[in-house]
């Protein structure tokens, strides 16, 4: 049976992956700083051929890290597949933010991928096998106004992920980032914008999973996919 951990699997792109791995046939394990969202996704998701398991984490700190990775190692004997895909975005420009949006959106956009990957991936590298999702961003790989210390911490993200995909290539475990352009999630809710603007939460889980489903000799190393006319 196939393990597969997402964090912040109640809303967006997370959601729309536990549903997609659980019709697949897949266990799930996800976290998220709400309970009562955690619930009620765990009853949706329920299914006779897959295990959910959630838990109440919030990721911005160390030892709520930890308790999560603890829950994974003794509810399962392995990993198959890690999603990081918990994070936050504040706009806002370099010198004009709030001071302690940069640590914010570093501690749950950087270090949390950092540490869960710490305390999970070493189980794959001992099986030689796995693969790695960042849940990256256009922020990644260019910059834009009024996105800050988002673009600052998304970038170390992709360069994070360079640099596990090289330590781990050869340990038979697969790294991917994951680059979306605008796609319909809690972060714009309000926006005045037409639905068809923007990817669909769907659009992302479906190419991270069939990244999944290739052979043990390849693996897309980067996904960016975009709106057809764009981003905003």
């Amino acid at each position: 049976m196939t393990n597969a951990v997402i964090t912040g699997g109640t809303k967006g792109i997370g959601r729309s992956l536990c549903q997609l791995f659980v019709a697949a046939g897949y266990n799930v394990a996800t976290c998220s700083r709400n309970q009562d969202d955690l619930h009620l996704l765990k009853q949706e998701l329920s299914h006779d051929n897959a295990e959910i398991l959630v838990q109440k984490a919030d990721l911005s700190k160390k030892n709520e890290i930890a308790a999560f990775a603890s829950f994974i190692h003794e509810s399962w004997s392995h990993v198959d597949i890690l999603v990081n895909n918990a994070g936050i975005f504040i706009p806002g420009s370099i010198l004009d933010e709030a001071d302690g949006n940069l640590e914010k959106m570093m501690a749950i956009n950087l270090y949390s991928v950092y540490y869960l990957s710490r305390h999970l991936v070493p189980m794959m590298a001992e099986r030689g096998s796995g693969h790695i999702f960042n849940i990256c961003s256009v922020a990644s790989v260019e910059a834009y106004p009024n996105g800050g210390s988002y673009s600052i911490s998304k970038h170390a993200l992709l360069g994070f992920s360079k640099c596990l995909r090289e330590e781990l290539k050869g340990k038979g475990v697969k790294v991917t980032s994951v680059i979306p352009g605008a796609t319909w999630t809690h972060s714009w809710e309000g926006a005045d914008f037409p639905e068809d603007r923007l990817m669909q939460a769907e659009d992302v889980s479906k190419t991270i999973i069939g990244a999944y489903q290739l052979g043990p000799s390849a693996v897309v190393e980067e996904i960016l996919i975009r709106p057809q006319l764009g981003d905003l």
